[in-house]
């Protein structure tokens, strides 16, 4: 049964020009399935070999799959983008509902291109798309405040998703981030940039159109051992409970917590800010991305006492979870849980990266420590583990760069550190700020050589921990080839707009029947050929972009902190690196 008129229309969208138009790409959805598969293929159709980032050279893709708005978890729109912080791809997932909404309007994927030459947001609601004046929203400090404004003007019926930036995408920081329903994020790799250099606000997007099934008896089948299995794994009750920050003690027991820019493994007020104590004094609620049963995101509350009225107080909502908790909590010394979550809502509010964030202040901290640079670099601050505060107002700097070395840390630690030194603690991974595990070598291969380097590429902090539950003692080849594996299955995943907490959900077993349920009547075989497909096209165009192994760096720093897993040096890591660059090469 063929039902590509349910997802496989794109929708091209042209701010120079301020026109869009629609086609029918059955082609790529069948080829890609859907999401990381056809993004990549759409970015590299209409992203301008050698673009600057931050042209209107440089492309857009938002784009789900057959999945969405069919089965529980597949709730993760893949945006695709040439990044402003590497230079090459730029690949971010948010949850949410954006990923209902784009196929509740009729479209699979939508391609933004150009630059309009003033403020604007777009609307697109049942496939009819509008240019809204977005004047009165730009400078705006809060992308919360924005986002509220757009609600109020923005009526209709139907699944809606709004996705905006704040200051730090209008301001061009490379890492800069593009929030969606307040508590979920388009992070990672500068896509916030990329719309504030198009100046692109917002977008907002719903619709109400029913999706059709190849198969509904197969469909209700799959439907249910999916949701089941949601609600009732302990895996997934883990996610409910307290969700991805009960890592921080977990990591603290064997000694792999980065604390304060990884000169340490271990914090000593890790209790403070682990996920069991924030839920016991601060949460407030738990909430869910769309067609969700688990609801892993943790909000807590923090109360604030007004300064001139007594008894009144202000409320303040924030998000949190693993990756805050560590980029601006251990990384940074701060053990004040409230000061912590105070600047996880300051980072919030300008719409930043909290990993970039975080690791580019734990460089800066440990810079001013060592007077390799003085208050005048900073504005006039002093940079100190554990100031909360302080580390409040270098975020409103690196938003606002008021000199060069600000402008330098908006492009990350990677550039700064090219320009002021530091080199060897600066904690990048082919120019991206590393996540929050220091492990092993599978962890830091990973983020090396990881498409998006990153932990969600091939999750190699995982690997590192079965040798050191195990005992085993991997070599550099066997380390590669096991993320190289894990990799090319995460691609099957994103590209069915999957959440990665789900991946011991959705085997091979239920992904084939889930995708014969819509549609795809696809072998074992033809799955994993796609899924190695998009490994392979994702690298196509990082090299096309100007990718090269022969430059990345290892940061001395995870050499000289030791981690818990097998022992592993710079020829180690080296050999790891041209092992993977070889069977990389052999794919294309």
């Amino acid at each position: 049964m063929k039902v590509e008129n349910s997802f496989s229309k794109i929708l091209y969208i042209d701010l120079s020009k301020m026109k869009f138009s629609v086609e029918e790409r059955y082609d790529l959805f069948s080829k890609y399935l859907g999401g990381t598969g056809v993004a990549t293929q759409l970015l590299k159709e209409n992203c301008k070999e050698g673009a600057d980032p931050l042209s209107e050279d440089n492309a857009l893709i938002l784009a789900v799959s057959p999945f969405a708005g069919v089965f529980p978890l597949a709730s993760k729109t893949v945006a695709m983008f040439k990044s402003p912080l590497t230079g090459d791809l730029g690949e971010s997932h948010a949850g949410g509902r954006s990923a209902v909404a784009i196929r509740s309007t009729g479209y699979g994927a939508i391609v933004i291109t150009g630059k309009s030459s003033s403020p604007v947001y777009i609307s697109i609601h049942n496939g009819k798309v509008r240019f809204r004046n977005a004047y009165t929203l730009w400078g705006m400090r809060s992308c919360f405040q924005a986002g509220a404004i757009i609600r109020e003007r923005e009526s209709g019926s139907g699944i809606r998703a709004i996705m905006r930036i704040g200051k730090s995408g209008e301001n061009g920081v490379a890492y800069s981030a593009v929030t969606t329903e307040t508590y979920r994020h388009f992070g990672r790799l500068g896509m916030g940039a990329v719309m504030g250099s198009k100046n692109l606000k917002a977008l907002v997007v719903s619709g109400k159109n029913s999706i059709p099934l190849a198969d509904k008896k197969l469909y209700r089948e799959v439907y249910n051992e999916i949701y089941d299995a949601a609600v009732k794994s302990d895996v997934m009750k883990k996610y409910h409970d307290i969700g991805t920050s009960g890592n921080v003690l977990s990591l603290q027991k064997i000694g792999a917590l980065p604390t304060r820019n990884l000169q340490e493994g271990k914090f000593e007020n890790a209790k403070e800010i682990d996920g069991v104590h924030i839920a016991e004094h601060y949460l407030g609620r738990r909430v869910a991305c769309a067609h969700c049963p688990v609801g892993c995101i943790h909000i807590a509350n923090i109360r604030e006492p007004h300064p001139n009225e007594p008894y009144f107080y202000k409320t303040a909502q924030v998000s949190y979870d693993y990756e805050l908790l560590f980029a601006l909590g251990s990384m940074l010394g701060i053990g004040d849980e409230k000061g912590m979550l105070k600047l996880i809502d300051e980072v919030e509010a300008y719409c930043l990266d909290a990993m970039s964030t975080g690791v580019v202040l734990a460089w800066a901290t440990e810079m001013f420590e060592k007077g390799l640079i003085n208050k005048d670099h900073l504005n006039g601050i002093e940079l100190k583990w554990g100031d909360a505060e302080t580390y409040e107002k270098a975020v409103e700097y690196i938003v606002e760069q008021p000199n060069d070395f600000y402008k330098a840390l908006a492009k990350g630690v990677a550039h700064a550190s090219k320009i002021y030194g530091g080199e060897d603690f600066a904690l990048a991974f082919g120019k991206n700020e590393m996540p929050g595990y220091h492990t092993g070598p599978g962890c830091h291969i990973g983020y090396a050589i990881g498409t998006r380097h990153s932990h969600l590429c091939n999750a190699g902090y995982s690997l590192d921990q079965k040798m050191i539950v195990d005992g085993t003692k991997e070599t550099p080849q066997s380390i590669v080839d096991s993320l190289m594996k894990e990799e090319k299955w995460r691609q099957i995943l994103s590209s069915l707009n999957l959440c990665f907490f789900a991946r011991g959900i959705y085997t091979m077993d239920v992904i084939k029947r889930g995708l014969k349920s819509v549609g795809f009547d696809l072998t074992e075989e033809e799955i994993n050929s796609i899924g190695e497909q998009v490994y392979a096209e994702k690298y196509s165009f990082k090299f096309r972009e100007g990718f090269s192994f022969a430059d990345q760096k290892w940061p001395k720093r995870i050499f000289e902190t030791k981690s818990p897993s097998i022992e592993f040096d710079s020829k180690f890591m080296d050999e790891a690196l041209a092992y993977a660059e070889k069977k990389i090469r052999e794919l294309l």
